[in-house]
């Protein structure tokens, strides 16, 4: 969709409510979320092969982590218990990586133009980055609806309930959602993509192999372990695990809603602020 046809279907204003995002009501924001989430849809839509992430993704590195080291954690012929352990974790290591498209996009749409162009319209600023975050989690539900399926192919067992497993998949949207503010902040401050995808990674390696998604933290050295301990990755792929096959639930699933709450705080209102600012 162009920029055209989204100036057409967000909602006018007038021009004294443009002057300020604030004096914009919820009902015009609602609106131009949903607007510019259309527009972000339809150019899925026009691009499929930018799913392949999506749809590859959760297949790959379930099969590549179940049989390389299944067997080396679980032991030989053991495969199937370790589903259980890491297709939960995993449903955490969706999120990091699917965030971190959220960046190279917002800063590809600054190289193009398009968000100055959202920026001269009279919509909340803010609905243009929520807008991204919408469709991503749409994304990301996708990617963990495949995860799902193939460890259920591999012999994945819910030891709790159904009920339980959404909640899983809920809280693993919302840790995601708030990661995704971490990475339009780096794709609005970094000046190519490619500094992005850079940036990126040495957040994303750390954070997801110092942490309890692969295997247990209990064969770690000791400042790995305590490091793994605080780690968000660590206290999502937990909480998911608990919730899917039993066992203390509470202290993860509050911690990981902390950290939510804590780097939503923190990341959107500067990345907001540097969307409002940046040229």
């Amino acid at each position: 969709m162009s920029t055209a046809t989204i100036e057409k279907q967000a909602p006018t204003v007038p021009p004294a409510a443009a002057a300020a995002e604030g004096r914009i009501g919820l009902r015009g924001n609602l609106r131009h979320i949903g607007a510019l989430a259309r527009r972000n849809a339809l150019q899925i839509k026009a691009d499929p092969e930018s799913m392949f992430d999506v749809l590859l993704m959760p297949i790959v590195f379930t099969l590549l982590f179940v049989f390389v080291f299944g067997g080396a954690i679980a032991g030989k012929g053991n495969q199937t218990q370790y589903v259980d352990y890491v297709v939960p974790g995993l449903m955490a290591m969706m999120g990091m990586n699917i965030a971190m498209a959220v960046g190279t996009g917002v800063n590809e749409d600054f190289k193009k133009g398009v968000m100055d162009r959202f920026r001269s319209m009279p919509i909340a600023r803010s609905s243009v980055l929520i807008a991204k975050i919408v469709v991503e989690i749409g994304r990301m539900l996708v990617a963990i609806t495949i995860l799902l399926t193939v460890g259920f192919i591999l012999g994945l067992t819910i030891h709790t309930s159904v009920l339980s497993l959404f909640a899983a998949i809920g809280l693993s949207l919302v840790f995601g959602a708030s990661l995704m503010w971490i990475f339009i902040l780096l794709g609005l401050t970094m000046k190519t993509v490619q500094a992005v995808q850079g940036m990126a990674m040495l957040v994303l390696m750390p954070l997801q192999f110092g942490s309890s998604i692969f295997a247990p933290p209990t064969t770690m050295p000791g400042w790995l372990q305590a490091f793994t301990d605080y780690n968000p990755l660590s206290n999502l792929a937990d909480a998911a695990r608990s919730l899917v096959n039993g066992g203390p639930v509470a202290h993860s699933v509050l911690m990981t809603l902390g950290w939510s709450v804590a780097i939503t705080a923190l990341t959107a209102p500067l990345a907001i602020r540097k969307f409002r600012k940046k040229t």
